[in-house]
């Protein structure tokens, strides 16, 4: 039988850390309560001791010179404990804390008396509602000292939590994409300011988004300068190419330069789609239709399906991008027979091939990362996922059922709302 699991509240640095200061402040009260309480007891039995014996003396003086003893005294008294009545008969004297026939709390103080034992009572009542009331005042204290200290900690590591939470928000935005994101605390600001371990976490995370901010920038700016500088060679490149002779060569020069256009023209793509500044043409289109129209523009043998067409607000031409980008992987590096699929929003592109790598999986598409046999530069599937994202869609990879790839697009479904009827 597997055990109960914990509350996920349980896990948090404030419920251990008030779980701590709780059991150190009562483990602290305890031990203080406990010395204040021996100290102070053992302090009022030796009074209370102390004049008790004084009476026996006082008693033992009375009853040798043959003088009536007084009433708080006694030859072998009710009440008078077996183990102190056993010790005067002894001949030894000795006190002891226990109830009267009343039962009062009374010092007991016996000593020997012709062989028997001489007793005399000390109310012991006071000294005792004292010490309860003592341990009444330590209990009391203590709560409210646990109480107190309790709320304190929390509050201050409350304050260290929400910082340690802002950071690893600011962290999650980063590895979303968004490297303008910063902790920005401010003990990382002024240097003469001392540092707590929180601050120097949020100083090496900022630091850290602004190394890769420069680094993905240069690349991203480097992307669209080699692009920018191939487009124009490659444009003369492909007019000279169109004015070789006929022949098998002139197809392979043609070919060549049209690869070397298409690579170009994704890489300026990507470039603009890393610059974030993509503006969306929005429309309302019919989603079957329009995987029809891609299907049919693309050339290749795929089937379509339309179990429940869907109306979309989006743009046509991305999205009409990512279907012919998914469908060309899909010939590519898939086998027949290829499969889209319109279920309301969802579009689902399906081969029969060997299916999607492993890393791409995992962790998405990867640019110029080569797929299984040598083929592809990776670029076709990044743009497919970042027209995706322009969109507002999400595109998801994995395994058919069966064996294959399957790529699953939900698109935001386009809701009508119809005009109010007005009232005569």
């Amino acid at each position: 039988m597997r055990a109960p699991r914990l509350p996920a509240w349980t896990a948090t640095l404030t419920w251990k850390a008030a779980v701590f200061i709780a059991v150190m402040c009562c483990a602290l009260a305890a031990l203080l309560g406990v010395l204040v309480h021996v100290s102070v007891t053992g302090q009022t039995v030796n009074d209370s001791r102390e004049k008790a014996l004084a009476r026996l003396t006082d008693v033992t003086r009375l009853y040798e010179a043959g003088e009536p003893i007084p009433r708080f005294a006694g030859i072998d008294p009710p009440g008078l404990p077996g183990s102190l009545r056993a010790l005067a008969v002894r001949g030894e004297r000795g006190t002891v804390v226990a109830d009267d026939v009343g039962g009062r709390p009374t010092m007991w103080a016996a000593g020997p008396a012709d062989g028997r034992a001489l007793a005399v009572r000390v109310d012991y009542t006071q000294s005792a509602e004292t010490i309860d009331a003592l341990d009444r005042s330590i209990l009391g204290s203590s709560v409210l000292a646990i109480g107190a200290t309790l709320l304190v900690g929390v509050f201050a590591v409350t304050r260290v939590t929400r910082r340690l939470h802002l950071t690893a928000q600011v962290a999650r935005r980063i590895s979303a994409g968004d490297l303008d994101a910063r902790v920005d605390d401010p003990r990382t600001k002024d240097p003469s300011r001392p540092q707590d371990e929180v601050a120097t976490v949020s100083g090496a995370l900022d630091t850290m988004a602004s190394s890769l901010q420069s680094k993905l920038q240069s690349e991203q700016r480097f992307t669209a300068d080699v692009a920018h500088e191939l487009r124009t060679p490659l444009t003369g490149l492909s007019a000279a190419a169109e004015l070789l002779p006929e022949g098998r060569p002139s197809e392979l020069v043609r070919d060549r330069v049209r690869a070397m256009r298409g690579l170009t023209e994704d890489l300026l793509e990507i470039s603009r789609l890393d610059a974030r500044n993509e503006t969306v043409d929005l429309a309302v289109h019919e989603l079957g239709p329009l995987a029809e129209r891609v299907v049919r523009a693309s050339g290749t043998e795929t089937e379509v399906r339309v179990v429940r067409d869907a109306t979309v607000e989006t743009d046509r031409r991305r999205l009409e991008r990512v279907l012919g980008n998914l469908v060309a992987n899909a010939h590519k590096h898939g086998a027949p027979p290829v499969v889209v699929t319109v279920d309301g929003p969802v579009v689902s592109v399906r081969d029969h091939g060997p299916g999607y790598p492993g890393y791409l999986l995992e962790s998405g598409p990867q640019r110029f990362r080569t797929e299984s046999g040598g083929k592809g530069h990776g670029l076709g599937l990044t743009i497919a996922v970042g027209q995706a994202e322009v969109i507002g869609a999400e595109l998801v990879f994995a395994g058919g059922a069966g064996g294959g790839a399957e790529a699953l697009l939900r698109l935001p479904e386009y809701v009508a709302f119809s005009d109010p009827t007005p009232v005569d």
